[in-house]
C-alpha cells in the first residue's frame, strides 16, 4: 500500500514544523511538501499531486480559501482539511460547502488530526466534535441526508446502526466492546449532531440514508 501523500500549507513556519512533527508519526503518512504562501502551494500541488492537503485559511498572496477554490476545482481527487485558528462558524460552512474534506480547528488534540486524515481518505468528510452544532445545521441545510452521514465518525456510525437494528445499549456496549457509557455519550452526540431527538428518529434516519436494509 502506498502511503499517504500530504502538503502542509501554513503561513507560521513553526505551525508548519509542528503539524510535520505530528503528522510523520502516522503509520502509512508522509509529509511530501510545505508551503507559507497561497500562490507557493498551488505550485507544489501542481508539482507533488498529493494525496492530501492540510491548508490554513490565513496565508499572504492567496488565501486559503482561493487555494481550496483552485484545488477543489482542477485536483478533485486531492483531499482537502482546512485546519485553522479561527473559530469554527462561517468559515468552516464555507470551506465544507467549498469542497473541503474536513474542517478542525489547531486546538484539536494530535490523535484527532490522525482521525481526521484517516477519515477523509476514505472519501468521508470530517468534522471536529468541537464544531458547534449550530454550524453542523447550518452546513446541513445545504447538503442531502447522506451527505451529513459522511460527517458522522466511523464509531458513530457503528452506533446508529445497531440502535437502528434494535439493539439495547447493553447489546451495542458488548458487541463494540465498550462501556454502556461511552454508547450512551455516542448516541447523544448522534441526536446532537444529526438534529434528532429520540430513538425512533434515529431509526428513521438510518433506513433513509441505506444505513440500514428493511425488509
Amino acid at each position: 500500500m502506498n502511503p499517504i501523500r500530504v502538503l502542509i500549507a501554513d503561513d507560521h513556519a513553526l505551525v508548519r514544523a509542528g503539524i510535520r512533527a505530528l503528522v510523520e508519526k502516522i503509520d502509512d503518512v508522509v509529509v511530501v511538501g510545505e508551503a507559507g504562501k497561497g500562490n507557493e502551494a498551488l505550485d507544489l500541488v501542481r508539482q507533488l499531486r498529493p494525496n492530501l492537503m492540510l491548508l490554513d485559511i490565513t496565508m499572504p498572496e492567496g488565501s486559503g480559501f482561493e487555494v481550496l477554490d483552485q484545488v477543489t476545482k482542477k485536483h478533485p481527487e486531492i483531499r482537502v482539511i482546512v485546519l485553522t485558528v479561527h473559530e469554527a462558524g462561517e468559515y468552516a460552512i464555507r470551506a465544507l460547502r467549498e469542497g473541503a474534506a474536513g474542517f478542525l480547528p489547531k486546538s484539536a488534540a494530535s490523535t484527532e488530526l490522525e482521525q481526521a486524515i484517516q477519515t477523509v481518505v476514505r472519501g468521508e468528510k470530517y468534522i471536529s466534535p468541537e464544531t458547534s452544532q449550530k454550524t453542523i445545521l447550518e452546513f446541513g441545510r445545504g447538503t442531502t441526508k447522506r451527505d451529513l452521514l459522511a460527517t458522522l465518525s466511523p464509531r458513530q456510525r457503528e452506533v446508529l446502526r445497531l440502535i437502528a437494528e434494535g439493539r439495547t445499549t447493553k447489546q451495542i456496549a458488548q458487541v463494540l466492546k465498550i462501556s454502556v457509557k461511552t454508547v450512551e455519550t455516542h448516541r447523544a452526540q448522534l441526536m446532537e449532531r444529526l438534529g434528532i431527538h429520540d430513538v425512533a428518529g434515529l431509526v428513521r434516519y438510518a433506513i433513509i440514508v441505506g444505513l440500514i436494509e428493511v425488509e
